[in-house]
């Protein structure tokens, strides 16, 4: 399966509506459009999260990328609507402690 990914964009913040599974084969294009809203002082990054059934340890190297850079630049980001089994994988490597996720995302560009 692919990933569709959805950027929705403003200055100070983005959300990122993805759709379908992130593996080997679709985290380069996940990163290509992730890591860059994280390098901007300030940032803010929304990740939903809704639509995704599925994520391998390759998934997980993107979004720890993408948290790396948020510490460096001083931007942020959040998970949100992750299901079972996505959010299961971050449980079991205790990424939840380490991510900001939140289970329902709040409004239409939040």
């Amino acid at each position: 399966m692919d990933l569709t990914i959805d950027v929705i964009a403003d200055n100070k913040k983005s959300t990122v509506r993805l759709s379908g599974e992130i593996d080997a084969y679709t985290a380069p294009q996940l990163k290509e459009k992730l890591l860059p809203l994280t390098k901007t002082k300030g940032h803010q990054t929304v990740v939903d999260l809704k639509d995704v059934g599925y994520m391998d340890s390759t998934g997980l190297g993107i979004f720890i990328s993408a948290l790396k850079s948020t510490k460096e630049n001083n931007s942020s980001i959040r998970l949100v609507n992750l299901q079972d089994r996505v959010s299961r994988v971050f449980n079991i490597t205790g990424l939840d402690e380490v991510f900001t996720i939140d289970t329902v995302i709040q409004g239409g560009n939040e």
